[in-house]
């Protein structure tokens, strides 16, 4: 039998056979009762002494706990389809399927998930950002990674959470594309006959989202106080079964915050077009007839079906070749042109933000600060009359 050797005060500490030294402690009971021990192992004396006073202490603390061999790789899923998958929306759980895929597991999914540290986690942050993606896409990385090492701690699987104080990438200033007078108006001139015109003039003139204008319902247009409810918005979804991508659905889901249920102002040039339009809608429904598909939807196909985000995209960058103009723009920057026209037209930053349905105005003055330089000039001049500095004044004070 191999004989022990213990240090004053280390508890049950004894060399192994096979030179190592080892250590066991009691940290509870099985289901059948009997002693739950835990076993350190170690080249040296002072290792296993060093393990075994942790684990003492953690005990001592509340923060001991028990071993396990769970990969990052598996509690992610676990995370995912058991804790958040009941609570997210449909995109949201895309959105984080596809950065745990994509971004997590192929730099930390085999790692322990007991093992991580916090430079594997600034590892990944680094590496991620060499590999030339976006701030925004790497901090969203950190962000799913951290709320799952919350839940793990919740669940005892850790004593705390290693992605604490990580250093993430500085934000990112994205220039955005907003369309010149001359550029908008030749765009407006090419949808002139197009179906779906009165579809681009409401983005043009509302700047509402395409997924709010594509899930616009005709319950939700007053023409009497000329203005249009948002409820709502159409998106197109993975339907995923446990973490496997099967196929895609369009759905109608609430806005992403309270702000995004809003109603919006029309002028009174979109409200004729909207009347117009839908004198056109109830004629390809008679035609229709019985195949028709009766959605309430004021932008829909022809069979009354949603009109896909993507289709609707494509018939966007079909139009801007029609009109000579850059393919590259983006058909949210119908929302920034808006958005720019309305505040160098005297429109205020909170009317702004309630049109567009920002979640706060901080949102809107960092995405359109751009046109406020020019505003603040605009509004400083107003004050000139209030103080009524004479010419003679003025060369005095020079």
């Amino acid at each position: 039998m191999t004989k022990r050797k213990r240090g004053q005060g280390e508890g049950s500490i004894y060399k192994r056979k096979d030179g190592r030294w080892a250590s066991v402690i009691t940290v509870g009971k099985n289901p059948d009762g009997s002693q739950k021990r835990r076993f350190f192992y170690g080249k040296t004396r002072q290792e296993v002494a060093d393990k075994l006073n942790k684990a003492l202490s953690n005990m001592k603390t509340g923060d001991y706990v028990e071993p396990n061999k769970l990969t990052i790789s598996d509690w992610l899923d676990t995370w995912l389809w058991d804790y958040k998958s009941t609570s997210l929306k449909p995109k949201t759980i895309e959105s984080y399927n596809w950065i745990i895929h994509h971004c997590i597991k192929p730099i930390m999914g085999t790692l322990v998930l007991q093992s991580v540290r916090p430079d594997n986690i600034q590892s990944m942050i680094n590496t991620l950002s060499k590999q030339g993606l976006s701030a925004r896409t790497v901090k969203y990385s950190h962000t799913i990674l951290h709320a799952a090492f919350e839940q793990a701690v919740k669940n005892s699987l850790l004593n705390k959470n290693p992605s604490k104080h990580c250093i993430l990438p500085k934000k990112e200033v994205k220039e955005i594309k907003v369309l010149t007078i001359n550029e908008q108006e030749k765009f407006m001139q090419s949808i002139e006959d197009h179906r779906l015109k009165a579809a681009f003039f409401v983005l043009l003139f509302t700047g509402c989202r395409i997924g709010e204008l594509l899930a616009l319902t005709w319950k939700n247009v007053n023409y009497d106080a000329g203005t249009i409810k948002i409820t709502q918005t159409l998106q197109r979804v993975n339907l995923f079964d446990k973490g496997s991508d099967t196929k895609t659905k369009l759905i109608f889901v609430p806005p992403k915050t309270e702000k995004g249920n809003r109603t919006i102002p029309l002028l009174e040039s979109i409200t004729s077009l909207l009347k117009s339009h839908e004198e056109k809608q109830l004629q390809e429904q008679n035609l229709a007839e019985e195949i028709y598909e009766y959605n309430d939807l004021v932008f829909a196909t022809e069979l009354g079906k949603p009109i896909d985000p993507k289709n609707f995209t494509r018939t966007f960058k079909s139009l801007l070749r029609k009109a000579d103009l850059d393919e590259s723009t983006k058909i949210h920057s119908l929302r920034h042109t808006f958005a720019t026209r309305g505040l160098e037209n005297g429109i205020e930053l909170k009317v702004m933000q309630e049109i567009l349905g920002h979640s706060s105005i901080s949102i809107t003055g960092d995405i359109y600060s751009h046109v406020l330089p020019d505003k603040k000039r605009e509004s400083i001049n107003r004050l000139s009359n209030l103080f009524n500095i004479s010419s003679s004044d003025k060369e005095d004070k020079n």
